[in-house]
């Protein structure tokens, strides 16, 4: 195990409350899809209209079968889904935050997970407003439906209702943010930085940064340590896998 990961490796064992940070590298590299490759970048106002989902809800549903639910479903969460999954269940993580909608990381058995960007555990009937907390309804091979009137589910961080989805977006980034604070070590994995002056404006100013990423971001600037490498190798090493 290189300098770095042995360093890393130090970081967490002297950790009382570490915070993983995760982007869409994680997940895209993995086989997910950018919402705007299926449906284009035009495209994706209309189709997330409660108009549309109501004509078209199994094409609305194969659009986000093909985007996330077959990469969530069928193939699975990544090694760095589970190896962070297994650190939380040794008790080496106090939790999750991430801008990725697909639940993965949940999927690989995480437990303490914030989404700001919303996810499939968090949907709305887009007709009386019914909410349903469950993942699953979207693993049922067809479009979910509210079970109070019938009418199509969408992720409410999706929701066309400006008014619902920043309610949503403000709570899930509570949440974020209130994990951020009490971390004594922030690892960023994945990520270019999206939202990050949010989540961050909170960081203690005694705590540690430390990036996984293969490429050069704006976290290099500020990390206390940069690991430029696959992060599956890195927990790998750190895990004696």
């Amino acid at each position: 195990m290189n300098d770095e990961y042995n360093q890393l490796k130090e970081y967490i064992e002297q950790s009382e409350k570490t915070v993983a940070v995760t982007g869409a590298g994680i997940s895209y590299l993995y086989g997910m899809r950018r919402l705007k490759q299926s449906v284009g970048r035009l495209n994706a106002g209309r189709i997330f209209s409660a108009q549309y989902i109501r004509k078209n809800p199994e094409k609305f549903y194969e659009i986000m079968k093909s985007s996330f639910l077959d990469a969530a479903f069928v193939k699975g969460p990544s090694a760095v889904h589970k190896q962070l999954a297994k650190l939380e269940k040794q008790g080496k993580i106090y939790g999750i935050v991430t801008q990725n909608l697909d639940c993965l990381h949940t999927i690989a058995g995480s437990e303490n997970v914030a989404e700001f960007q919303g996810s499939f555990r968090d949907n709305i009937c887009i007709e009386c407003s019914n909410r349903c907390y469950d993942y699953q309804i979207w693993n049922q091979g067809h479009m979910p439906r509210c079970e109070k009137c019938g009418a199509p589910m969408m992720p409410t961080g999706f929701c066309m209702n400006s008014d619902i989805r920043e309610s949503v977006s403000r709570e899930n980034m509570r949440k974020a943010i209130d994990m951020i604070a009490k971390a004594d070590l922030i690892i960023v994995i994945g990520t270019t930085g999206f939202r990050s002056d949010e989540y961050l404006s909170r960081m203690s100013p005694n705590a540690k940064l430390v990036q996984v990423n293969p490429s050069v971001t704006e976290f290099d600037r500020i990390s206390d340590l940069n690991i430029h490498a696959d992060a599956a190798e890195v927990f790998k090493a750190i895990l004696n896998e």
